[in-house]
């Protein structure tokens, strides 16, 4: 099967503006996806690196849904070097697609993230990004001790 058909199988649907896959997991399925500036219908998809491992994903929704988007926020907030990674991480972004105005995920205002899947999809894709890094490092099992969850 090739890698568009798995990401369709993860994801659930056809994936938008794909490129290529750019991390895989420990057992080779996509984990990481690189997506064009722009849809096969010509509309902006802000996300460069997109999260597509099953596992991986449900992982960074439980933290979201514990509040993680409030909190590493402020932590961001409140931490210079966090600040400083994540203004980095936004201004590579726009380097690598200067097509689009956002940082990570399509964040285009200042202050609070956005989504920490964007973050944790550009720390993997994007190894030294401290933020995004330290948002997967809450992750307590990134990848399925028990074997691929893509089936």
């Amino acid at each position: 099967m090739d890698d568009r058909a798995l990401v369709e199988r993860q994801i659930g649907r056809p994936p938008r503006a794909f490129r290529r896959v750019v991390v895989r997991c420990p057992y080779g399925k996509p984990a990481v996806t690189e997506q064009a500036p722009f849809d096969e219908s010509g509309e902006p998809f802000p996300t460069t690196f997109y999260l597509t491992c099953p596992h991986l994903v449900a992982a960074i929704a439980r933290l979201e849904a514990r509040g993680g988007v409030e909190r590493w926020s402020r932590l961001v907030d409140e931490d210079a070097e966090l600040r400083k990674s994540a203004r980095r991480g936004n201004e590579e972004q726009r380097r690598l697609r200067p097509e689009l105005p956002g940082g990570i995920g399509g964040q285009t205002r200042t202050g609070g993230l956005k989504c920490l899947h964007a973050h944790a999809a550009f720390a993997l894709a994007r190894p030294g990004y401290a933020l995004g890094e330290r948002i997967l490092a809450e992750v307590e099992e990134p990848w399925p001790a028990e074997g691929c969850c893509t089936g």
